[in-house]
């Protein structure tokens, strides 16, 4: 009977620190997540960059018009911008 009451009592106490920890475990999951998002935005500012790189080349060889350069350089270089300002914020 002794034995039955140390263990329930082992048990609670167990089930006590488990539910008391949680909170304390929550962070590490969250930087986790953070450094996928990271990972998934620096692939991006890449991805963003090539693509202004092809645009330039593109205008260099005559594939696009000067209005048309500007155009889509001005979007692009916005784009490129706004991933930057997202990676900021999650430092």
């Amino acid at each position: 009977m002794v034995v039955l009451v140390i263990a329930v009592i082992a048990l609670l106490l167990a089930f006590l620190v488990w539910f008391v920890g949680a909170p304390l475990r929550k962070p590490a999951r969250l930087e986790q997540g953070g450094d996928d998002e990271r990972r998934a935005l620096e692939a991006a500012r890449a991805a963003k960059y090539a693509e202004i790189r092809d645009t330039e080349l593109d205008y260099r060889t005559g594939k696009l018009s000067d209005e048309d350069f500007r155009a889509l350089n001005r979007q692009l270089r916005a784009e490129a911008v706004e991933i930057l300002r997202l990676i900021d914020e999650l430092r």
